[in-house]
């Protein structure tokens, strides 16, 4: 008789602690940190979860969804003209700053074909592989018309390099010291549009002046070059020291180009007088 009382007891007691046990494997086992259904009574009550959107509809669906800068990314390359493919080539030229044809002053200027300069910003010199030459006094504007049409070259998918005559000579004479010029010049066949700044600035030393020659030589019917001077065709012999060198290169660059030339006085000089300088005549 104790016997079976004691069985009895036995198995009254033992429906709640399985219960227990369940509960509480239902606690810490389903989400891995003490975390509980909150179906039923007498159970932990939980705090959803703020919701943050799209995201955590994907996720709950078990779907990956990109993250947002991902998606911000794919956006901006859908974007042909303001895309993140054009924006990273324009960081990549060099632009010593952000100019835009649109921007540029042509009440400015004293005499401008602004037909040819229109037609130049359509970007048909450069799938012909032809050059733009721009002369005119320092202040007229030259740069700013370059750089324009080099950001909308990056803008039409060209690979563009920016540099000042200054720095086109040291890197040609880096490549030469180092035994690798005609390796160079063919690597920059990769960009269908070299700008040249400011030819002229001051004069060159021959060799320097050759290493030019070899940059435009190298470029004739291949790629196209943007060259700006302060100085007149007629002055380039003493720009590149030598008559002969000047020639060579005025004859390969103006046989395929467009010479735009920029008569005015010095826009960044328009509110201080000029300071008694006059602007010379460009031929």
């Amino acid at each position: 008789m104790a016997f079976i009382l004691s069985a009895g007891i036995l198995a009254y007691m033992s429906g709640p602690m399985l219960e227990s046990r369940k509960s509480g494997y239902e606690c810490g086992g389903r989400a891995g940190g003490g975390l509980a259904d909150s179906h039923g009574e007498g159970h932990l009550q939980l705090i959803p979860k703020p919701s943050t959107g799209a995201h955590d509809d994907a996720t709950s669906s078990g779907r990956a969804t990109p993250s947002a800068s991902a998606a911000t990314s794919a956006s901006a390359s859908a974007s042909p003209l303001g895309g993140s493919g054009a924006e990273s080539r324009i960081r990549a030229a060099g632009f010593p700053a952000p100019k835009a044809l649109e921007d540029f002053d042509h009440d400015y200027p004293r005499s401008l074909d602004r037909e040819a300069v229109a037609m130049l910003g359509k970007l048909h010199f450069i799938t012909a592989k032809e050059n733009v030459v721009l002369l005119g006094p320092p202040g007229t504007g030259k740069t700013h018309l370059a750089v324009a049409f080099g950001t909308r070259a990056c803008q039409a998918g060209h690979q563009v390099l920016f540099a000042t005559v200054a720095e086109w000579v040291a890197r040609l004479a880096d490549a030469k010291a180092a035994g690798r010029l005609t390796e160079e010049l063919a690597r920059l066949d990769r960009y269908p549009l070299l700008i040249v700044d400011a030819l002229g600035c001051f004069p060159l030393q021959a060799e320097e002046a050759q290493l030019i020659f070899r940059l435009v030589a190298h470029r004739y019917e291949r790629g196209s070059l943007i060259v700006t001077s302060d100085k007149p065709l007629s002055n380039w012999d003493l720009v590149l020291s030598d008559t002969a060198v000047a020639s060579a290169v005025i004859d390969r660059l103006v046989h395929h180009s467009e010479i735009i030339s920029v008569e005015g006085d010095n826009y960044r000089m328009r509110d201080h007088g000029g300071f008694g300088f006059t602007s010379p005549a460009v031929r």
